[in-house]
């Protein structure tokens, strides 16, 4: 169903009158099954499993001959195409390819293409195609040689040769532990592959060779969909290796990979189905029993073996570290940075014998960066026998390190005596750098300020290397390796914590350790504080102390312990900043999303995008902000709420505070109003939304209108949430209308609810009628998409009295419309037309074009429903007629779905199979990823019908694999469907687990599926 201005939730079944005995030869194609009859999307024969799109191989240069046999046998000339000629002349041109630059013998080449039965003049025969092709070829390419005939061509002219070369690449960089690297490799061998090798090729000796080469392929998907199980990718996988395996029943590799990729997902009976069903098709088809790598594996599945569940880890080169000599002492609770600490040992390693190494460290303060320096260059000191050097540099204070007096010191330590070390700053750099010649010495210059302080005191010679930390980002340090240090992982910070505090006060409580070190932002400084605190406090408990920390407001100041404290670590930098980057830092902290787009934060400082832009890299620098990507930054957690404290106490006048979260939300509300009505010419909402000051983005096409909307989601849905909660509830509640894509995604959806509840919650307890019926319209599509339909209802019939109370007609149709979804999905048809037809009405009073486009498809599905197929279709092409007239791309994917749907009850699957292939393309460029689950749903029901089986489990294990729009009901639909072609592929223990499945998730239902589930379920085994 298309909803137009909001979800398109698809109908559920009808009750189904398919025998649940029958086999896939008694199925006719206007049967109803589940969602009220077979429909589908994709191809009209039988689909073969995924393999990877071909990969173009690079163009020759202009005149060089190359050659195909991973598909027809053909030949090219630069990027002319080659007629090699009459079918035992392309017979003739294999064999020679197959051959790698060999001499075949003339025998060799008749019994190549005849065999035994070879003509009398066969001799004749073969150089007569021999000397066409030297025709057809470049000259000197085929040559006469030893009574044979060979071919002198380039290594990689053989499309053959390049997937060869490419496997034994990937080979490599699976076993170096590059597994991402070798998956792309071996996708590119696949994607040389045009259909059949060596395609209508006649003799024996191609035949032989098409089974060769057929072989081959298959072991290369086998090694590919084992890295895919290794880097965790099992869901995707799920659902080729099932199209795969019933494609080759008799393949135990397959069935093995298939069970692991199972009970990866979390489908361990499905899994030991798998084992079950394999079992019995080798006693049936060979006598024999599984073999015992397929046997171990069905014993780790029962043993719920928890090493099985892991993938395969990426694995890096184990880095050799270096070591100085005079070092402050290393911490002695050093926890996780493993990766920094590869890295910088690894640059550090190349000083010697080659080029100075230097290594600059910038961060936040808190982070880590003296921690992390120190343990490394302990742990460097093999590498530097000749010694270390060491500074504190206190670049954040306002009497920072002078380079003179550092040198000064640095020479004496070296053994200068002081008569001998100069005055100036440049002789006492030149005399350090004459020094350190020859020999190995790590310095170590903590805390440095900025790149000038730092410049003299490097030593600029072979074998010597220089480790810098500073808060600033020394971008302007001439041959700096600079690392941005980031803060710990979770992991990392509860090992921290339990380090300082105990492993047995951490594990009877280790929920509340978790929160205690996210409440602290993962940052090093303040879990050590927090932990020293509650390590010198035996009477609390690690939840008192998280407690403590919960509160966002009183956070900083828990957290200092004697003289250590965060939020004076903060103080240092802020205090350095010029009053147009405090200004910035204050207020692009007050946005609560995960970060902030530079357009977005222009917005917010009411600045042009080339200042903005000066003043955040300028922040970056001094490591108070982080660049997330190209023109996006973010705060710290601690950071944030340190910025915001800030704003409070220093913002003048205080309403600077508001008007920039006011810049925000138009911002976003102008912007998404602008991708909307991309998304939907004619589209009349943006005509009911509050009006703002700020104009928002300008989109060149719909693609880019699109990215902006997908990669904005978390923080537009942020600002909707924090803008609800204060005085700008009418505009946040418009910015969930305009942004309702995103409550169908998949990927935002969750966000998305949440923030509708908050609106929603915010507009009752205003009494704001007119917005309380918007917050309900979004609601409404919320409950619609997760298949709640009575909660969809109440909200869809509330919204509508409060829109019409205040005379706000938008939210009456698009409640009509959705009452009309409902009803169609509880099965009331004749209430689903009454609605719908309001809807229709509506629309078309408020000149909404695509709301009327909207109404008619629903009402096809209606009308189809109901007996009426000709009409549904007729509905249904209106539908895409408007749609396509006004160039609405993504519901004209709804109504191609509808359409699709009522030619399939038709029995004109070809067309309805057009109409669906065209919308799921639709969804798929939407991003509407629960849509292309859904789509796949339809898939492998018209599969199913049309005997397809193998291809409708493959679709329903993609539906699965994305999800659907319509919670359990729908998942249960798509699982009674892969049950039924697992049925039809013998693969009976698997499917009545699917089926079993399904009926947990229908619960207790009177509804026809699942009557359908405990008939099937009833019937004997041999049934299938």
């Amino acid at each position: 169903m298309d909803r137009d201005s909001g979800p398109r939730v698809p109908e559920q079944r009808a009750p189904a009158t398919l025998d649940s005995t029958a086999t896939a030869t008694s199925i006719t194609t206007t049967t109803a099954t589940t969602d009220s009859a077979p429909d589908s999307l994709a191809t009209s024969s039988p689909a073969p499993a995924p393999v990877p799109l071909p990969v173009p191989t690079p163009e020759p240069p202009a005149g060089e001959l190359r050659f195909s046999v991973l598909g027809p046998v053909r030949a090219w000339r630069g990027a002319e195409l080659l007629a090699p000629g009459s079918p035992q002349q392309r017979a003739l041109l294999a064999a020679l390819l197959l051959r790698d630059g060999r001499t075949a013998t003339a025998g060799e080449l008749i019994d190549a293409i005849w065999g035994d039965a070879a003509p009398s003049q066969a001799l004749a025969a073969v150089r007569t195609y021999a000397s066409r092709l030297r025709k057809v070829l470049t000259p000197g390419v085929l040559i006469s040689e030893s009574g044979g005939y060979a071919l002198r061509t380039r290594p990689d002219a053989l499309d053959l040769s390049l997937a060869r070369n490419l496997s034994v690449a990937a080979e490599k960089e699976r076993a170096s532990g590059n597994r991402q690297q070798a998956r792309l490799l071996i996708n590119k061998a696949l994607g040389l592959w045009d259909g059949e090798p060596l395609a209508s090729v006649p003799g024996p000796y191609a035949e032989t060779e098409r089974h060769r080469l057929d072989e081959w392929r298959l072991q290369l998907v086998e090694h590919r969909l084992d890295i895919d199980l290794e880097l965790g990718r099992h869901a995707e996988a799920v659902s080729e290796l099932t199209a795969l395996t019933a494609d080759q029943p008799l393949r135990e590799r397959l069935r093995e990979l298939l069970m692991l990729a199972l009970y990866r997902s979390g489908r361990q009976a499905e899994a030991l189905a798998v084992y079950a069903d394999t079992r019995r098709l080798l006693a049936d088809e060979l006598g024999v029993d599984p073999r015992p790598e397929l046997a171990r594996l069905q014993h780790r599945i029962l043993q719920a073996d928890a090493e099985l569940a892991r993938p395969v880890e990426e694995t890096a080169p184990v880095a050799t570290f270096t070591r100085p000599a005079q070092l402050p002492a290393t911490v002695p609770d050093f926890t996780g940075r493993e990766a920094f600490v590869r890295e910088l040992g690894t640059r550090l390693a190349s000083a010697e014998g080659s080029v100075m190494a230097v290594s600059a460290l910038a961060g936040i303060g808190g982070v880590g960066k003296t921690t992390l320096a120190v343990h490394v260059a302990h742990a460097a000191r093999p590498r530097f026998p000749d010694g270390q050097l060491y500074v504190d540099l206190q670049g954040a204070d306002a009497r920072y390190a002078e380079p003179e007096a550092v040198l000064g010191s640095f020479l004496r330590a070296l053994g200068t005596p002081d008569s001998a070390i100069p005055v100036s700053l440049d002789e006492r750099s030149a005399l350090y750098r004459s020094t350190l010649d020859g020999r190995q010495v790590l310095i170590l210059l903590d805390n440095a300020r900025d790149a000038a302080q730092v410049r003299p005191l490097l030593p600029g010679t072979e074998g010597c290397a220089a480790l810098v930390t500073s808060r600033v980002r020394m971008v302007d340090l001439e041959g700096a390796h600079l690392v941005d240090l980031d803060v710990m992982s979770p992991d990392e910070a509860l090992q921290l914590f339990t380090r300082i505090v105990g492993e047995e006060r951490v594990n009877s409580e280790r929920e509340a350790a978790l929160d205690v070190v996210a409440a602290c932002g993962f940052l090093p400084l303040a879990i050590r504080i927090a932990a020293s605190r509650l390590a010198s406090r035996r009477t609390w408990t690690v939840a008192v102390l998280a407690a403590k920390l919960a509160d966002e407001r009183r956070r900083l100041d828990e957290l200092q312990a004697g003289d250590l404290a965060v939020k004076a670590t903060f103080e240092l930098g802020y205090g350095q900043l010029e009053p147009a980057q405090a200004r910035a830092f204050r207020l692009l902290g007050l946005a609560d999303g995960p970060d902030i787009s530079l357009a977005a934060a222009a917005a917010v400082l009411d600045l042009p995008l080339h200042e903005t832009e000066d003043l955040l890299e300028s922040l970056v620098d001094t490591s108070l902000v982080e660049s997330a990507a190209p023109g996006r930054y973010r705060y710290h957690d601690l950071v944030r709420l340190y910025a915001r404290a800030c704003a409070d106490r220093d913002e003048q006048p205080p309403t600077g505070i508001d008007l920039a979260l006011f810049r925000l939300l138009d911002f976003y509300l102008a912007t998404a109003a602008r991708v909307y009505t991309i998304e939907r010419p004619g589209d009349r909402l943006k005509d009911h939304l509050e009006r703002t000051e700020y104009e928002g983005l300008v989109f060149t096409d719909r693609q880019e209108a699109q990215d902006w909307l997908y990669a904005e989601a978390d923080c537009l849905l942020a600002c909707a949430r924090q803008a609800a909660g204060g005085t700008r509830l009418r505009g946040a509640v418009d910015l969930l209308w305009a942004a309702q894509d995103l409550a169908e995604s998949g990927a935002n959806s969750k966000s998305y609810e949440a923030a509708a509840r908050s609106a929603l919650a915010a507009a009752r307890a205003a009494g704001d009628a007119r917005t309380e019926g918007r917050a309900r319209t979004s609601m409404t599509n919320v409950h619609l998409v997760a298949g709640r339909y009575e909660d969809a209802d109440d909200e869809a019939r509330q919204a509508a009295a409060l829109a019409e109370s205040v005379q706000d007609p938008a939210p009456v149709y698009w409640s009509d419309n959705d009452r009309g979804i409902i009803a169609f999905n509880q099965g009331r048809y004749k209430d689903a037309e009454a609605h719908l037809l309001k809807a229709m009405e509506g629309s078309r009073a408020d000149g909404n074009r695509p709301g009327e486009a909207s109404a008619l498809c629903n009402l096809s599905r209606i009308q189809h429903s109901m007996g009426r197929t000709s009409r549904a279709i007729a509905l249904a092409e209106q539908g895409v007629q408007v749609y396509d007239s006004i160039g609405h791309t993504l519901r004209l994917s709804n109504a191609r779905f509808a359409l699709g749907i009522a030619l399939t009850h038709a029995g004109r699957l070809t067309e309805a199979l057009d109409q669906l292939a065209d919308a799921l393309a639709g969804f798929e460029a939407n991003r509407q990823r629960l849509w292309e689950g859904t789509t796949h749903f339809r898939i492998a029901q018209a599969h199913f019908a049309a005997r397809r089986a193998a291809s409708a489990a493959q679709h329903a294990e993609q539906a699965l694999a994305i999800g659907c729009i319509g919670g359990d009901r729908t998942r249960a639909n798509v699982l009674i469907t892969l049950g039924k072609a697992l049925e039809n592929l013998g693969q009976a223990d698997r499917a009545r687990v699917c089926w079993r499945e399904a009926l947990s998730l229908l619960g207790q239902s009177d509804a026809a599926e699942a009557e359908e589930v405990r008939g099937l379920l009833d019937a004997p085994l041999s049934a299938a």
